[in-house]
């Protein structure tokens, strides 16, 4: 998909800043992974340091990544607490891209984009919370676009797969007319203790994310001419997959029809949907039985502090269970009387692949060539094709399995 692109940012383009990258939550579960991902594969002339509140784990992080590269043992190391304004503004202004894995971002992370929209710095995360979301985009997009700031939400497992996913399989389809895609996720992970902080985090507010919902239709400008959604679509039988297809209420549908709106690659009235694949049909009814008694149960403040202390942030699978790990997420796409299957898959999908998307999205935004665009984006419009590379690379794989 051709945008016009301009030069990759150079560190004289902000001749202030000490670093290329600043990872912020370095010594979280996602945080610590995220940092051993960069120790091994950051350019060797990156500028990049750790961040966060507790100088000690930062050291002991330190050490640790000295193993994997000697040259780590010199890593800057930056104390900030999310919630101190100043700390963070003087963070953002110390670097071109600031990555964060402090969840839920609904407590922990507006200072930060508030801070790299003043700043003008680049900024990722991994919330897969719509409130926040939305909230950051009428609070902050149009400061970031006249500070240049791009502001990237959800570059883990939320919601990657599902929107450079949908990308490469509009890329298959047709220009210029209607077209339909539906993703079809299958995985054997767990969860860390952050992530279901944050899920129950999210499943809790919904009030305020209803809230947070219909101010942005306010402050967004209405799509002319063409249409793009995300809806959430019913529990079916698919022929595609083989596979009973159940809804599943993410921030990725959203994700993906945000795309779709800022990108006329995706033709004047797109659909996509978003589904868990399961083989056999007890499994998908007792699956979602036990969705609907987590979002009751995370409606009940002292039901969601008991779940959410059954794994404390910070706490995670090893790395033998993450090793057999994996996802897929299979794609089925319509349109012009074409039709593609695709396919991304990769390893464990919330820890060690979240990991490598959120460093690679922050290594893209310091270093690739990418569209003249700033504000609020997503990472297919942000990054598109340079992001699609880049993980290919590293190994997570986007395939075409069928053409007609």
């Amino acid at each position: 998909m051709n945008a016009t692109v301009r030069s990759p940012r150079e560190p004289q383009d902000h001749p202030e800043r000490a670093y290329d990258v600043v990872l912020f939550g370095a010594t979280g579960f996602v945080g610590a992974l995220t940092a051993e991902y960069l120790a091994a594969h950051a350019p060797a002339d990156c500028r990049w340091a750790l961040a966060g509140r507790d100088l000690a784990k930062l050291e002991r992080l330190r050490e640790r990544l000295a193993v994997i590269d000697p040259a780590c043992a010199g890593l800057p190391l930056l104390r900030a607490d999310a919630a101190d304004a100043g700390a963070v503004r003087r963070l953002a202004a110390s670097t071109r891209v600031l990555a964060t894995t402090v969840g839920p971002y609904v407590w922990y992370g507006a200072e930060l984009v508030a801070a790299c929209a003043e700043e003008g710095t680049d900024y990722v995360d991994l919330t897969g919370e719509p409130e926040f979301v939305d909230r950051m985009y009428v609070e902050h997009d149009a400061r970031a676009r006249e500070t240049g700031a791009r502001i990237v939400h959800a570059c883990g497992f939320d919601s990657i797969p599902a929107d450079l996913g949908a990308y490469f399989t509009v890329s298959r389809l047709p220009e210029g007319v209607p077209l339909r895609v539906d993703g079809f996720m299958r995985s054997n992970a767990v969860f860390s203790g952050g992530t279901l902080a944050s899920a129950l985090t999210a499943m809790g507010r919904g009030p305020q994310t209803f809230a947070a919902a219909h101010a942005r239709r306010l402050h967004e400008p209405r799509l002319l001419g063409r249409r793009a959604r995300g809806p959430v679509g019913a529990p079916r039988f698919s022929r595609e997959t083989g596979t009973w297809a159940l809804p599943l209420p993410t921030l990725d549908p959203t994700i993906v029809a945000r795309s779709a709106a800022a990108l006329e690659r995706y033709g004047p009235d797109f659909r996509y949907r978003h589904y868990a694949s399961v083989k056999h049909l007890p499994v998908a009814v007792g699956g979602t039985a036990a969705v609907a008694a987590t979002l009751a149960a995370a409606q009940v403040p002292p039901a969601r502090r008991w779940l959410m202390n059954r794994w404390e942030p910070g706490q995670g699978p090893d790395a033998e269970r993450r090793a057999r790990s994996w996802f897929t997420v299979r794609f089925v796409g319509e349109g012009g009387g074409r039709r593609v299957l695709t396919e991304v898959a990769g390893g464990d999908p919330g820890y060690g692949e979240t990991a490598k998307m959120l460093a690679e999205s922050a290594l893209c935004l310091a270093y690739d060539a990418l569209p003249d665009r700033a504000g609020q984006l997503t990472t297919a419009v942000a990054m598109g094709d340079a992001l699609l590379d880049r993980l290919r690379k590293a190994g997570i794989v986007f395939r075409v399995a069928d053409e007609r």
